[in-house]
């Protein structure tokens, strides 16, 4: 596949980018670049090689999923410009 100036001015239109006309060709250029460069990638064979997280194997730190309130009630209504029995207080909208 092959970019032009109409496709890459249609591509920077797509994406809101102001490209002025004298530079369509170089970012068509740079588009037909990435295009060959991802040609390439597919062209090597992948299969049974397992997904990576970095360069270096490593396992995630990984923690217990515990569900907790947080403990921090009152720092956070401590700002709050009008809270009653441990919650914010707001006016009242509905009738």
């Amino acid at each position: 596949m092959s970019i032009d100036t109409a496709t890459a001015a249609r591509v920077a239109k797509l994406a809101r980018i102001a490209v002025p006309e004298e530079d369509l060709p170089t970012l068509a250029s740079e588009l037909n670049g990435i295009l060959a460069f991802m040609e390439q990638l597919n062209e090597v064979d992948v299969d049974g090689v397992e997904p990576m997280t970095s360069v270096t194997p490593m396992r995630l730190k990984r923690r217990e999923d515990v569900v907790t309130d947080g403990n921090q009630q009152e720092a956070i209504l401590k700002n709050a410009p009008d809270a009653r029995e441990g919650f914010f207080a707001v006016p009242k909208v509905v009738e």
